[in-house]
């Protein structure tokens, strides 16, 4: 059950999406790169926690959450929102309450005890309204980081160009802000481009590699290093989870 946050925060919140697990038993869940920091509020089990950014696959064996919600933040979000640094988190998974404190288990059961999801996503929009710590301005790294996001196949020499900066600002920037390098945001982003087309009802993998890549070759040898898997694989894992939402 995806959601959108609402507008004034979406520079902070990318969104959030609803999961109920069908089985108890404990589940191996692999967790793709993702240029977002990741909170799992979980309503009924112990996993309640924070994935930060990652440009590698993690399989995570812990007891696996079951019932909540999934909150993307931005790095601008994790800045204004949490009590730790962007940089601190990249490939990390930490407890939730050690970026929200004692907050994370009140929110996981004020959200808990709503009777559906319009109303919690609604709680979750005033909840990060209330938290929110902004001075207003939009730094230049997160004005790139967008950017990145936004598939236009822009170098990082050109988006310096674009912002008036130079490619060194760029990368100190990146490094202190968000933990990763320009290059490697990208990459992750164009990544996280071809799972959502690899979700749509009339994927091919052939179309999405030329679409999103060189080649073919290009795409496997990116699946493999981004995902820990083949294309073919991928796309059973993508279309699974879609099934399984729907």
């Amino acid at each position: 059950m995806p959601c959108r946050s609402a507008p004034h925060l979406r520079p902070y919140v990318a969104g959030y999406a609803g999961f109920r697990a069908g089985a108890v038993a404990p589940v191996v869940r692999r967790i793709l790169p993702l240029n977002l920091t990741t909170l799992i509020v979980d309503f009924a089990g112990p996993s309640r926690l924070a994935t930060g950014p990652r440009a590698t696959p993690l399989l995570y064996d812990e007891p696996a959450w079951r019932y909540g919600v999934s909150i993307g933040l931005t790095p601008a979000g994790v800045h204004a929102l949490l009590d730790t640094p962007a940089a601190a988190l990249v490939g990390e998974v930490v407890p939730l309450d050690a970026v929200l404190g004692r907050d994370g288990d009140r929110l996981a059961d004020r959200l808990g005890e709503l009777p559906d999801w319009a109303a919690r996503f609604g709680a979750l929009d005033a909840w990060f309204t209330r938290r929110l710590r902004v001075d207003g301005a939009s730094t230049i790294v997160d004005r790139a980081w967008r950017r990145l996001q936004q598939g236009d196949r822009l170098t990082i020499g050109g988006l310096a160009e674009e912002l008036g900066v130079s490619q060194r600002y760029l990368q100190i920037g990146f490094q202190r802000h968000i933990g990763l390098p320009p290059k490697t945001v990208a990459r992750i982003a164009r990544f996280q481009r071809s799972i959502g087309a690899l979700a749509a009802p009339a994927a091919t993998i052939a179309a999405v590699a030329a679409s999103a890549y060189a080649d073919q070759s290009h795409f496997h040898r990116e699946a493999r290093a981004l995902a820990g898997v083949t294309p073919a694989e991928l796309f059973a894992f993508v279309q699974d989870a879609v099934s399984r939402r729907d």
